[in-house]
C-alpha cells in the first residue's frame, strides 16, 4: 500500500520534531525523486528541496496523510525540475520504446542498494482494479531496465505511474497531488503503462532477469568476471556474455552490442586493454550486480576510484553492462577514493 499516513499535528512542531515526524519517508521521498530523475545526485537535491519546502510549509498541512503530502510536494519539486531539464534539452524525445538505451541519457547515474530502505521491499499496489500485467514489482522498479525505459514517459505520465504502480497510492490521492481529475490520473496512466508494455520491460514479479545482488547464481557469474578480468582474459570475459549483450556508458554516446564487440572494446581502452591494472570491488546498484573499478597509477601504485559497472545477469550471463565513470560516485556507495 502507500506510504504509511501520518495525521497532523495541532501545533507547528520544532525543528527536532519536524525530522522524527518526516523520518520514515526520507528515504521512500529520496528513491521516488531517484526514479523520477534518473540522477543519484538530482535525487539528493531535490529530496533537500521537498524537505525545506515542507518544513515551510508545514502550517499548510492539515491531513490526513503525511505521506501523501510529503509526496505531492516531491512530485511537483521534481516536475519543475524536469521542465528546466527540458528546456535545456537535456530530456529524451522522438525516441522509441525499442531504441532508447541508456546511451541516450547522459544524466544517469546508478543508486547505491545500502540507500534502500527495506520498507522498499514491502510496498505493493493493493489497488484490486490494477491489473496485475501492470503492477511494477518493486526490485524492478529501481533495475536500470525500468529507469531507461521510464525515461521515454512524459514527465507527468512518469509521476503518475510511480504514484500509482510503484507507490500505491490511489486514484484520488493522485489526482490531488497532481491537481488533476481521477479520470485525468487514469487516462495519463493508461498511456505510460501502454508505453512501458512496448519497450519489453517485464513487469510482473519473477521476471526473467536476476536483479538481486545476493543471488548466489548472479554472484558466480560475477566471481568468474571479476576472475578473467583480473587475468586479463578477454575470451573468458567473452564467455561470459549473452549473443547480444549490451555495453553502454552513460554520459558518453556509447553502446556495443554483442560479443566481438565489446571483447574488443575490453582488450584495447580500458587502461589500453591492461585489464590488470584495474582491480574490481563488489558492491550492489540499483538491486543488481555491481563492479567499482580502481584505476593504477603506475607513478605512484595507487588504485584511484575511476567508475561503477552495473551488470544485468539473465539466465546466467550477463546481458548488460551499464558503466558510470566517476569518482565522485563512490562515497554514496561507502567506497573508498583510493586504496
Amino acid at each position: 500500500m502507500a506510504p504509511e499516513s501520518t495525521t497532523a499535528t495541532a501545533t507547528r512542531p520544532d525543528q527536532e520534531a519536524f525530522g522524527r515526524l518526516i523520518e520514515p519517508h526520507r528515504r521512500l521521498l529520496h528513491a521516488h525523486c531517484y526514479r523520477m530523475m534518473g540522477s543519484l545526485h538530482d535525487a539528493e537535491d531535490l529530496t533537500q528541496e521537498t524537505l525545506l519546502r515542507a518544513w515551510q510549509g508545514i502550517d499548510g498541512f492539515h491531513g490526513p496523510s503525511l505521506g501523501a503530502w510529503l509526496f505531492r510536494i516531491a512530485t511537483n519539486t521534481c516536475l519543475n525540475a524536469l521542465g528546466r531539464q527540458r528546456r535545456a534539452s537535456r530530456f529524451v524525445v522522438g525516441v522509441s520504446a525499442g531504441e532508447l538505451h541508456a546511451d541516450l541519457l547522459p544524466h544517469l547515474e546508478p543508486y547505491p542498494d545500502d540507500m534502500f530502505d527495506h520498507q522498499l521491499a514491502e510496498i505493493a499496489v493493493t489497488d484490486e482494479s490494477a491489473r496485475p500485467d501492470s503492477r511494477c514489482e518493486m526490485r524492478e522498479s529501481i533495475s536500470i531496465a525500468f529507469l531507461v525505459a521510464t525515461q521515454l514517459l512524459p514527465p507527468r505520465q512518469r509521476a503518475v505511474l510511480l504514484l500509482r504502480d510503484v507507490l500505491g497510492f490511489s486514484p484520488s490521492e493522485v489526482a490531488d497531488q497532481m491537481a488533476s481529475s481521477v479520470a485525468g490520473v487514469n487516462s495519463l496512466l493508461q498511456r505510460a503503462r501502454s508505453t512501458l508494455r512496448k519497450s519489453g520491460l517485464p513487469s510482473e514479479a519473477g521476471g526473467p532477469h536476476d536483479l538481486v545482488a545476493s543471488d548466489a547464481a548472479a554472484k558466480q557469474v560475477v566471481a568468474r568476471f571479476v576472475s578473467a578480468w583480473e587475468r586479463a582474459d578477454i575470451q573468458g570475459l567473452v564467455d561470459l556474455l549473452t549473443d547480444d549483450a549490451v555495453l553502454t556508458m552513460p554520459p558518453q554516446k556509447v553502446r556495443l552490442i554483442g560479443r566481438q564487440g565489446i571483447g574488443d572494446f575490453f582488450s584495447t581502452v580500458p587502461a589500453d586493454g591492461h585489464l590488470e591494472q584495474i582491480r574490481l570491488v563488489a558492491t550492489a546498484a540499483n538491486w543488481q550486480p555491481a563492479l567499482a573499478a580502481y584505476v593504477l597509477d603506475t607513478a605512484t601504485g595507487v588504485f584511484n576510484a575511476y567508475g561503477i559497472m552495473v551488470l544485468t545477469v539473465e539466465q546466467g550471463a550477463i546481458s548488460a553492462i551499464t558503466g558510470f565513470p566517476g569518482p565522485a560516485l563512490f562515497p554514496f556507495f561507502g567506497l573508498a577514493q583510493a586504496f
